[in-house]
């Protein structure tokens, strides 16, 4: 049996459409109060309900990242309460997502923290993808986009003289430099 895993779908800026599969999205067929989503601190019984609908949701990884991008800390979004999402918060700059990263590359629309910018401007630049492209995928001018491309440059070239620089070390420390057994002298 072979089982493959669906590639990750990410929402286009201003892309609202997922919503209308949402599990929480209320129908004629799927009456869902829409009051679940936002329980009280105190009331579990609703938090259960709610992270359940969000459980078998097709779209709560979009549901979640569009909570995370917007700063949307009110109710069960993405089968996450208001306090697990927090810590997430804090991190969603540092998030570094590469199938993001691919999908900017490739020309949708994604939103992108700091990191994944990072990531799209280095792969970029070892892809050889032209200036012009990386500002029209980053959304910047081209100015900018040529900055990104000189600053991947000088980090690059940073990394490859500190990994010269600990080969040299490592190597100087060759047979000369171990110590022995007989180096220890004799216990008495």
């Amino acid at each position: 049996m072979t089982t493959t895993a669906t590639p990750a779908r990410h929402r286009s800026l201003g892309d609202h459409t997922w919503q209308d599969q949402a599990a929480c999205n209320p129908t004629e067929y799927n009456p869902v109060d829409p009051e679940t989503f936002f329980p009280g601190p105190e009331e579990a019984d609703k938090i259960a309900t709610a992270k359940a609908l969000c459980a078998q949701c097709p779209v709560a990884r979009a549901c979640l990242d569009a909570a995370l991008e917007t700063g949307d800390t009110h109710g069960v979004r993405g089968g996450l309460t208001e306090e697990e999402r927090e810590p997430l918060h804090a991190k969603i700059n540092d998030r570094l997502d590469y199938s993001r990263v691919n999908d900017t590359l490739a020309g949708r629309d994604v939103h992108l923290t700091k990191a994944e910018r990072r990531a799209v401007a280095l792969a970029g630049y070892r892809q050889g993808v032209p200036v012009e492209r990386l500002a029209w995928l980053l959304k910047i001018t081209d100015e900018h986009a040529l900055k990104l491309y000189r600053e991947t440059r000088r980090a690059i070239r940073h990394r490859q003289i500190a990994e010269e620089a600990s080969r040299a070390a490592s190597a100087g420390t060759g047979a000369t430099d171990q110590l022995g057994r007989d180096d220890f002298g004799t216990a008495a």
